[in-house]
């Protein structure tokens, strides 16, 4: 498996670092170079790609509202010289976040992040055929898993948390990682789940206590509240100001 690449970067010299060290690993394909967000828009509007190289600092468009604008995403690998935009690239599920100057080494293990997730992406589209994913009955929901569909009871799962086009779906302190949109299982869960973070959705059942940004569940585990959802979540949790 190899993986098409695009770079975009206003810098001359990030796209010639990327493409010597895409020499020397034999699943990198460098396919284009874009030197402005918008004329990526364009490029990826006549070509798909697996994977972009993306800086953030950037004339007209930066490289964040750029991937915002992207209905179908590639992966995404940022290469920045600034370490503050880490925390939203990760929100908008990036792979990797490579801080500039970089190694190859850690290139190498940026690019082996994404190449698993591909792989894992190809495994489960391999298998797919027309029919939907899931099929919600009253008590259970079913869920693709590697090859197969897993049954399981709707009430046991205690949150469900976004990765890339993946979601974990958690029951106890074990997650079952399955192709889907966090949003489409927000349109078929029930009320007793509520959205607290743009990565996460909760069981209210399952909640201990609220501590500052987060919430602790009974088994120990803490999941954050985004900042846009905090009073609608003391609302419903009926938790006093």
């Amino acid at each position: 498996m190899s993986l098409r690449c695009l770079i975009v970067d206003d810098e001359p010299l990030a796209h010639g670092v990327i493409t010597e060290y895409a020499k020397e690993i034999p699943f990198i394909t460098i396919v284009g170079h874009c030197y402005r967000a918008t004329e990526a828009l364009d490029f990826l509007s006549r070509q798909q790609v697996d994977l972009i190289f993306l800086d953030i600092r950037m004339p007209k468009l930066n490289g964040l509202d750029f991937l915002r604008t992207l209905q179908h995403k590639p992966l995404v690998i940022i290469t920045s010289a600034y370490e503050e935009y880490a925390l939203e690239s990760f929100d908008l599920a990036v792979c990797d976040y490579l801080l500039k100057p970089f190694r190859l080494d850690r290139f190498l293990k940026a690019v082996n992040r994404a190449l698993e997730f591909q792989q894992l992406h190809k495994q489960t589209i391999n298998t797919a055929d027309t029919e939907k994913a899931t099929n919600k009955t009253d008590q259970q929901i079913s869920l693709k898993v590697d090859k197969k569909y897993i049954l399981i009871n709707i009430e046991e799962i205690q949150f469900l948390e976004s990765l890339g086009n993946y979601v974990k779906v958690w029951k106890d302190k074990e997650f079952l990682l399955t192709p889907r949109t966090l949003g489409s299982f927000e349109e078929q869960l029930p009320s007793v789940f509520i959205r607290i973070h743009k990565s996460f959705i909760l069981n209210k059942k399952y909640v201990d206590y609220l501590e500052g940004n987060t919430l602790v569940l009974k088994n120990g585990q803490e999941v954050p509240i985004g900042k846009n959802f905090k009073g609608i979540i003391k609302q419903l949790l009926h938790i006093e100001n």
